[in-house]
């Protein structure tokens, strides 16, 4: 049994990789697929292409489920940087909830004590691998030379690690992840000294601590991230347990997001291609070639449309079954409601009123002609019908998108 889906995939149009990267092998077109994908292979990328293609929005759930199932034992790996001395190894103990004595906790001290990037697993995030990465703090390396030696690109999320003062190497960080469109977060540690010594209040010091982050950030045109304030000494206090629940909610977009955006891209792509094809038609007066008989008639003109991308009221009485969701139809049922007011059927393109394209009339011996009698106008209306049903088969996708991720039951 699993609850309710998380709000993820809210935007899938970003492109998962740069299509020049060489770690990336693009098919269909310059869809970036990463070349070690044992999940999105050439073979299912072509069934999802065929499959949306060919209307049938069944077998693209089909799919989707099988990916989802596959992606849901993927591993998420977190990254913990910083300057040295920051209290990288300390926050990942206080994270897991285990003292610095304990024989798997991240070794401590006054020196920087983690010389490769070492990794840790807690029993609190499941599938999670947290890595322990050495500090900025090296003498005659540079920012670039870290960046490419830590391989940032393999990880998930950064937690950028920062105590004492928000230094030039955290915003040079935090740039950077924002460049390489990485998820991160900043932690402030060592809370607890600060409040020690500081002579302001705890509400003013935690304000001026998150104010002094986040303009520094703003300066260098990056966009704040989340912010918590904690103390290693404390990993129940403060802004620890508002962390692990963003963890634990943000994790199932991280497993999930690169693959099923793909898989969004691939679907948008072949709509595109639909609708383009569809457009030569009108334009060259040809839709009767698609089995529309009356081509003036915007609500054949629709139902025929609809029928082409699989979002007609019989083809999405068979997702829901597939999604193993009851519910699911009156879902995605409510993506595919095209506005009626400009198609209903019956009513030819003279009849209608103005829908979205501006109607005029002009007097002519005493006869009121309209616009809409004249070729361009026709395929104007026509096109615009195809444009609202191509985007709400968009939406639909999203929806099956959204519907087939995988969260395990609160325990």
């Amino acid at each position: 049994m699993y609850p309710q889906v998380a709000p993820l995939l809210t935007n899938m149009e970003e492109v998962v990789g740069s299509v020049e990267d060489k770690e990336y092998t693009c098919f269909s077109n310059a869809i970036p697929i990463h070349k070690n994908s044992s999940i999105l292979s050439v073979e299912v990328v072509k069934n999802i292409e065929t499959a949306v293609n060919e209307g049938k929005l069944g077998e693209v759930a089909s799919i989707v489920k099988d990916i989802s199932q596959e992606v849901s034992r993927n591993t998420v790996k977190i990254a913990v940087t910083g300057d040295s001395g920051n209290g990288m190894s300390s926050f990942i103990n206080a994270l897991r909830l285990i003292g610095h004595e304990e024989e798997d906790s991240a070794p401590t001290g006054v020196v920087r004590t983690t010389q490769k990037p070492a990794c840790y697993s807690s029993s609190s995030f499941p599938n999670v691998d947290l890595w322990d990465l050495p500090g900025t703090g090296v003498t005659a390396q540079s920012m670039e030379n870290y960046l490419e030696e830590m391989d940032f690109e393999k990880y998930d999320l950064i937690i950028i690690i920062a105590s004492e003062q928000f230094s030039s190497n955290h915003v040079k960080l935090a740039k950077a992840m924002q460049r390489m469109r990485k998820r991160f977060y900043v932690v402030w540690t060592k809370l607890d000294r600060d409040l020690g010594t500081s002579a302001h209040s705890e509400p003013q010091l935690l304000r001026s601590i998150q104010e002094s982050i986040q303009e520094n950030l703003q300066k260098e045109g990056v966009k704040v991230p989340p912010i918590f304030l904690v103390s290693n000494f404390k990993p129940s206090s403060h802004d620890f347990p508002k962390l692990r629940d963003t963890l634990k909610k943000d994790i199932p977009s991280m497993r999930y997001d690169g693959p099923l955006g793909t898989v969004f891209q691939i679907c948008e792509k072949t709509i595109n291609e639909i609708v383009e094809s569809i457009n030569k038609s009108i334009d060259e007066d040809n839709l009767k070639s698609i089995g529309i008989s009356n081509p003036d008639n915007l609500g054949e003109c629709q139902k025929v449309f609809q029928e082409r991308f699989g979002v007609d009221d019989r083809s999405l009485h068979q997702v829901a079954p597939i999604m193993n969701q009851p519910d699911v139809y009156s879902r995605i049922a409510k993506q595919s409601q095209v506005t009626q007011r400009d198609q209903q059927a019956g009513r030819t393109l003279s009849q209608l009123s103005c829908s979205g394209i501006k109607r005029f009339y002009t007097r002519f011996n005493d006869n009121i002609r309209c616009c809409f009698e004249s070729r361009r106008h026709r395929h104007m209306s026509q096109k615009h019908v195809l444009d609202e049903v191509a985007q709400q088969t968009k939406n639909i996708l999203r929806e099956i998108l959204k519907q087939s991720i995988i969260l395990p039951q609160e325990g």
